[in-house]
């Protein structure tokens, strides 16, 4: 059975840092593509990073330079960094494993998410006061 189990998140101070966490069982996660995924209150969920199995990254525009996506083997968990919070960054945080194909080259949006993205972690929150 396949589980994410996230960690992290919280409230903090524009400029602020935090890790998130996503402990993965039952997945051969290093094969496939992870990302992390957001949503705000009355937006839809937006992708923010990708992981694919040869290392390989994409970052929203408005993230990068700021998030960093990146993968522990050892055990077995994938974390999102997050320097310089900026409150447009608040959001309830998902991570997503995905059913297989590699990572696209753009984030998938609607009910794609959920057609590429087979997994998900229960999600995390993050708030950012100015």
């Amino acid at each position: 059975q396949v589980q994410l189990v996230q960690s992290g998140g919280g409230s903090v101070q524009a400029g602020g840092s935090l890790r998130l966490s996503c402990k993965v069982n039952g997945y051969y996660y290093r094969n496939y593509c992870m990302g992390w995924f957001r949503q705000a209150p009355g937006n839809e969920r937006e992708g923010v990073a990708t992981l694919d199995s040869d290392g390989s990254t994409i970052y929203a525009d408005s993230v990068k330079g700021r998030f960093t996506i990146y993968r522990d083997n050892g055990k077995n968990t994938l974390y999102l960094h997050i320097n310089n919070l900026k409150p447009e960054d608040t959001a309830m945080y998902y991570c997503a494993a995905d059913r297989g194909g590699g990572c696209p080259e753009t984030f998938p949006v609607r009910a794609q998410i959920y057609e590429k993205y087979a997994y998900w972690g229960q999600g995390t929150q993050v708030t950012v006061s100015s």
